[in-house]
């Protein structure tokens, strides 16, 4: 089979490798339908996560079933399924509260347990804890918002959930990639009266217009504390989302933050910290961190397969695996919002 290797920053290949055959009773063998490109899988791709040897990558995917373990209970062969980025048992004390990225268990995609996910199969252990069915296969159409499930918009999702959004909240989304985007689809559903949207660039910016944005800023830093304060007489937001990870992105984070409002924090943590004299003078408060997915899984498939929500808008890409060197490109450069691969 075919899966996509990262050698070295900016070196992305489609290699053959070999083909996964399930070894263990709760495993199961997904041929993938589509998979995407992580926000989160370009900070390796540019060399800001050490890259010391050659590895499969990729988090992102939905299926069909070819084949499970005798133990598996919950998924069979010719189930489409949706698979969380991280693999979760489901059983252990972490699982059972509710955030099972913390599993006592967990595996990584890309490791020597399961495969990466920007191939054309994958194997993994827990298909029981960690893969959701679809109640039918779906239609095409609607593999984008499956897929996207899969990561971005439940991380939006908890981003808002971290943030306690509630209706009439004024909330501030930092970062307009597709977790930001999907933050603001959240803060929507959730009942927000006001989402303000921090972006610079206008497909993205339309995008957050479509999925319930209120306000668009484009400045940064200084000038976009200051534009929210203008929009907000001078208080501040109730709620914000800190989507992106970068120390930067954390300090507006907190500048737009009224006195006792949440910070909701989602994106990988690079070269960031939390200012605790600030949160202790103005009662601000962080929560949030790698999104249980998989906890937010049936109730978001219900709200896609409703009409609801259609998170699949952030693929504005769409390439044959066999390009996904230029998938890869195409979003460093941010010429693409998210790329989604087919096989």
């Amino acid at each position: 089979m075919r899966a996509t290797m990262l050698h070295a920053p900016f070196d992305i290949r489609l290699e053959e490798v070999p083909d996964p055959k399930i070894d263990g009773p709760g495993d199961a063998l997904v041929k993938i339908v589509a998979s995407c490109i992580c926000g989160s899988d370009l900070w390796p791709y540019r060399g800001e996560s050490p890259v010391p040897a050659p590895r499969r990558i990729g988090h992102e995917f939905v299926g069909i079933v070819e084949e499970v373990g005798a133990e598996v209970r919950t998924v069979k062969p010719g189930d489409f399924v949706i698979t969380p980025f991280v693999v979760s048992d489901g059983t252990c004390p972490n699982c059972q509260a509710g955030y099972q990225t913390a599993c006592q268990n967990r595996v990584g995609y890309g490791t020597d347990q399961a495969d990466g996910g920007q191939g054309e199969y994958v194997k993994l252990p827990y298909a029981d804890g960690t893969l959701v069915a679809t109640p039918e296969p779906p239609d095409d159409s609607m593999v984008p918002s499956l897929l996207a499930l899969s990561d971005v918009m439940g991380t939006g999702w908890h981003a808002a959930r971290a943030a306690r959004v509630k209706a009439g909240d004024t909330v501030v989304v930092v970062g307009d990639g597709a977790v930001g985007l999907c933050g603001v689809l959240a803060a929507k559903r959730m009942g927000a009266e006001r989402v303000v949207a921090l972006s610079r660039h206008e497909p993205r910016q339309k995008l957050a217009v479509e999925f319930g944005a209120t306000d668009i800023i484009s400045e940064r830093g200084d000038a976009a504390r200051d534009a929210v304060l203008e929009l907000t007489n001078g208080v501040g937001a109730d709620a914000v989302l800190e989507c992106v990870g970068t120390g930067q992105a954390m300090t507006t984070a907190f500048d737009v933050a009224r006195a006792g409002a949440m910070v909701g924090f989602v994106g990988v943590p690079h070269g960031m910290e939390a200012p605790i004299g600030l949160m202790f003078r103005r009662n601000i408060g962080l929560a949030g961190g790698a999104s249980p997915v998989r906890a937010y899984l049936p109730d978001l498939l219900a709200d896609v397969l409703a009409g609801e929500i259609d998170p699949g808008k952030v693929f504005d890409l769409e390439l044959p695996l066999a390009e996904v060197a230029e998938g890869y490109k195409a979003m460093h450069e941010r010429r693409a919002i998210k790329v989604l691969l087919r096989p």
